[in-house]
């Protein structure tokens, strides 16, 4: 039998690799080809330092110039983690709005941090240091920013749950317009009346320079989404016992994503911000795709890896550097001096087979170790997805949504051969079925004895039998299917009350 240790003097792994002769030294930059090459990002695509830098801030332009869905003067809230994609997105917005960009962006950008130290296991002590590394960063960058604690979700009106409509923003000629518009705004803002009558014209510097004086901290309901202190400790408890009661890691990931960008939603809402930018990778989308067909969100993955994600009406997800790959971004940061800060997740050193994310996630990186091309193959047909509109979309009626994730309700039949199907089946045999009325005379059932819980279905229970409906079974009937999949494992308190959730 084989034995651990044992030399059977044959050729090891390593030596089983084909030796490739390295041309470092001898290679030149591939855009100039006169620099010297300091990374190599696929084969053959060696860059020097500099064409690096503006090759991948073409690279952030160029997506947003493709899409034309943020219009000038608009405020966009950036969903910043302190995480490498999202900081790389932060100084991007930064560097497009420094006066030494060649085209400058023409939006009014905020930034949003969620909290959610409470359920990744961090005490109270680490979460104030965390919170602390944040605001110097974000001081640093010079937006307006609002930092939220997970624990807000308790205090977030029903109105979050609820899609707003909105019309269509124009056509190119319309964009076209709100960019001369903007311009000629800008220069008449930029003169100043002089002593003498006449105008002076500000320059660059001294815009900067009223800018920076500007407060970071935007008053307006500060109060309602943010605040320095730590949440209330019944707060805290009532987010724990949430998260302790979900049954599985995989279940405990998708409600944290849920309850994150309702969060997200609401202080774009409160605070009017038209569009939201997400520090979603291109790594991170191939692996999201495949998760989410795990999952049963196949219908919905147009909005969930997609540039833009409209679900919500008024306030629009956009995710800019979906064409980045990690590697790219963790290139950038170390490269140009670019700070994050590292947070536990959820996930943090949890086992790989421990939830269909982190399954995922192993599958698809070691896959793309053996065949680079795996990452990009699976996000070049995520961009080939189409968001078909629905029967009820296509007439102009209201659509039913789920209550959770904002997407159409894939409802289908009771008794289809679908999932959707099965699930509604396996809910309906699960129904207790009536006890028979008692006979004339009777004293009564059991459940009608002196001292008992009023019990479902009692002869006692004069209410209707639409009040008489379990809460559970409502809420997960207003689910999509992996909604429904989903909370399966997740207990929903003492009182049963799904109310928490939103």
């Amino acid at each position: 039998m084989c034995q651990v240790g044992e030399d059977y003097g044959g050729p090891g792994p390593a030596e089983l690799q084909p030796k490739l002769s390295w041309r470092g030294c001898e290679q030149k930059c591939m855009k100039c080809k006169e620099g010297l090459p300091v990374l190599i990002i696929r084969a053959g695509d060696a860059f020097c330092k500099d064409c690096f830098k503006a090759y991948y801030i073409h690279k952030f332009r160029a997506m947003l110039g493709k899409n034309r869905l943020i219009f000038p003067g608009e405020k966009v809230l950036l969903a910043w983690s302190g995480g490498p994609s999202s900081s790389s997105m932060i100084w991007q917005v930064q560097e497009g709005l420094s006066r030494e960009s060649a085209k400058r962006l023409r939006f009014v950008p905020g930034i949003v941090y969620i909290d959610e130290g409470v359920v990744c296991g961090q005490s109270p002590e680490e979460r104030a240091k965390t919170v602390t590394e944040m605001k110097l960063i974000l001081q640093t960058v010079g937006f307006p920013y609002h930092i939220v604690s997970l624990e807000e979700v308790f205090n977030l009106p029903t109105s979050v749950l609820q899609p707003v409509s909105q019309g269509p923003r124009g056509s190119e000629n319309t964009y076209k317009e709100a960019v001369d518009g903007f311009i000629q705004q800008q220069q008449q803002q930029q003169r100043v009346p002089e002593e003498g009558g006449r105008e002076a014209v500000l320059s660059d510097e001294q815009i900067q320079e009223k800018l920076r004086q500007l407060s970071t901290q935007d008053p307006v309901g500060q109060e309602e989404v943010t605040g320095d202190s730590l949440p209330r400790p019944a707060q805290i408890m009532a987010l724990m016992t949430l998260f302790s009661s979900v049954k599985t890691l995989t279940a405990r990931e998708e409600l944290l994503q849920t309850l994150r960008a309702h969060l997200i939603l609401h202080v774009a809402r409160v605070q009017g911000y038209s569009k939201v930018m997400l520090g979603d990778s291109c790594t991170r989308l191939a692996i999201k795709l495949m998760t989410n067909l795990a999952l049963g969100r196949g219908a919905f993955l147009a909005w969930d890896t997609g540039f833009s994600d409209d679900r919500h009406g008024d306030v629009v997800m956009l995710r800019p550097m979906r064409d980045y790959t990690l590697k790219e971004i963790a290139f950038y940061n170390r490269m140009f001096g670019v700070p994050s800060v590292f947070t536990p997740a959820i996930d943090t050193k949890a086992p790989e087979k421990a939830s269909i994310h982190r399954l995922m996630e192993s599958f698809i990186l070691r896959l793309q170790a053996q065949f680079p091309s795996t990452i990009s193959t699976v996000y070049r047909t995520s961009e080939k997805l189409v968001k078909a509109p629905r029967n009820g979309d296509a007439a102009g009626a209201a659509t039913a949504r789920c209550l959770l994730c904002m997407c159409a309700l894939d409802i289908d039949s009771a008794d289809s051969a679908t999932a959707f199907g099965a699930q509604t089946l396996e809910h309906l045999a699960q129904k207790p079925s009536p006890a028979p009325a008692p006979p004339t005379g009777a004293s009564g059932r059991p459940c009608c004895a002196q001292g008992t819980r009023l019990q479902q279905d009692c002869c006692r229970d004069t209410r209707p039998l639409s009040e008489r409906e379990e809460p559970r079974a409502s809420f997960i009937e207003q689910l999509c299917y992996s909604c429904r999949v989903n909370m399966k494992d997740v207990g929903l308190g003492e009182a049963g009350d799904p109310r928490i959730l939103v």
